[in-house]
């Protein structure tokens, strides 16, 4: 049964963190975006995001978030949530599903512990700002 369910290969979407303004806190902030360099919509976009690790010695997780959005256009992206930074020491994880017409598509990206950091920015395709990356 398992080996007749094909989950193809997700390819052209991406999830970053970018280092924004943010005027609430007058300071700045990561934010993750889900980044569609494809050249289809992606339709029924669920994104869940949790954060594990140890943190002085203890176990830590935060709590899970769920994100939903009906369409992400070709080449486009959107804003999936802001990062705290007292989770940036933890592995992030975005769990993605969505479908491309009738097939789904399913993937994780982790962020791992202390990899989301302004050292190591390169500039992001379709959003045009520096931030991590995640293929």
């Amino acid at each position: 049964m398992k080996k007749d369910i094909i989950i193809p290969k997700v390819e052209n979407v991406y999830v970053a963190a970018v280092q924004e303004w943010n005027d609430d806190f007058m300071a700045k902030t990561w934010y993750a975006y889900l980044v569609n360099d494809s050249d289809f919509a992606l339709e029924n976009v669920i994104v869940v995001s949790t954060a594990t690790g140890i943190i002085e010695g203890e176990e830590r997780k935060t709590s899970m978030l769920r994100h939903a959005f009906v369409e992400v256009p070709p080449v486009s992206a959107v804003k999936i949530e802001m990062i705290e930074d007292s989770v940036l020491v933890l592995d992030n994880s975005f769990m993605l599903s969505y479908f491309i017409g009738n097939t789904l598509y399913d993937k994780n990206f982790v962020f791992k512990s202390g990899a989301i950091n302004e050292a190591d920015v390169a500039e992001i395709p379709v959003i045009w700002k520096d931030g991590i990356m995640i293929e």
